[in-house]
């Protein structure tokens, strides 16, 4: 089967080349219907948009579902079922704190969040899913309430996110855990600068709950590389401090600092059965829209 080079999946994937389209409608809908029809061309993933799987008839179940197929083969009443018949409400964490506005090329952490968050958005929608969004700092910004009916609300809402403010994680969580309350799906979208036990915690909450959680870490290449080589002088973004760095000295403990923060956060959200995906605003969308769809299809396969 005939497969989507890597230059033609940039070509729509790619955050440089979304960075250029101001209509976050039209940008969901190009990368979700290229990257389904690679998936569809691909002869890795065997998945079916519409079909999901058998289960056995039950009493008042509605005889005309009964595949008659299969009781041909089996001798056994089964029922199909469909993805549309398992869809939930799903609701995007977006952090908007300051730290977030960073960028070392074209994207910022915020523009790359937010084009992750308008193609999975468009893309549960298609599923028939109830989208909601909470963009949060150090609380909630903008807070579009889950409804099959709601996309648009939550492109808009995307549209007008900036990173400004310090962010924080407690109330958010506290807003959204009042508000998020049939079980489904919280997509985070963050570069999660916090602590990692205190983070792991408030999303273990979630978990505890019944809900599915995948926490997509964005971070920018050059905090993950840390590519500097002349002295000169570090700004936080969100507490303004200025830091003067000569870059040979602290580079090697930088990177080890990095890579354990990282390392740590998987540790506490595998614990807590929280996905956890890393992303590199460098790098095309593919992997994040991939780990959301395995998701999206363990809960077809595994209806509460």
């Amino acid at each position: 089967m005939a497969t989507a080079t890597p230059r033609a999946r940039a070509s729509f994937l790619d955050p440089t080349v979304l960075a250029r389209i101001d209509n976050l409608q039209l940008l969901a809908r190009t990368v979700v219907d290229g990257f389904l029809q690679g998936i569809h061309r691909s002869p890795y993933l065997g998945v079916s948009m519409d079909f999901a799987e058998h289960r056995p008839y039950m009493p008042g179940d509605d005889i005309r579902r009964i595949d008659w197929r299969l009781y041909a083969r089996t001798d056994r009443f089964y029922i199909k079922q469909f993805e549309a018949e398992t869809n939930a409400d799903v609701g995007f964490l977006l952090d908007t704190s300051a730290s977030m506005g960073y960028a070392s090329g074209e994207v910022t952490k915020l523009d790359y969040g937010r084009f992750l968050t308008a193609c999975l958005a468009w893309f549960s929608a298609g599923q028939k899913d109830r989208v909601g969004l909470y963009a949060f700092d150090s609380d909630v910004v903008e807070h579009v309430r889950p409804s099959a009916a709601h996309l648009d609300k939550v492109l808009h809402a995307l549209a007008r996110v900036g990173a400004e403010r310090r962010g924080a994680w407690d109330r958010p969580l506290a807003r959204v855990a009042n508000t998020f309350v049939r079980r489904g799906i919280l997509v985070v979208v963050s570069d999660f600068y916090d602590d990692p036990d205190e983070i792991s915690e408030g999303l273990g909450f979630f978990r505890a709950q019944g809900h599915d959680v995948v926490a997509f870490q964005v971070l920018d290449p050059a905090e993950i590389d840390f590519p500097f080589t002349q002295a000169t002088n570090f700004e936080d973004l969100e507490t303004r401090r200025i830091l003067p760095v000569k870059p040979e000295k602290y580079a090697a403990a930088y990177r080890e600092q990095v890579r354990g923060h990282i390392d740590r956060l998987g540790g506490r959200f595998g614990k807590q059965g929280v996905d956890h995906v890393l992303l590199n605003t460098a790098e095309p969308l593919d992997e994040a829209l991939y780990a959301y769809l395995v998701l999206r299809q363990k809960m077809v396969r595994s209806p509460r």
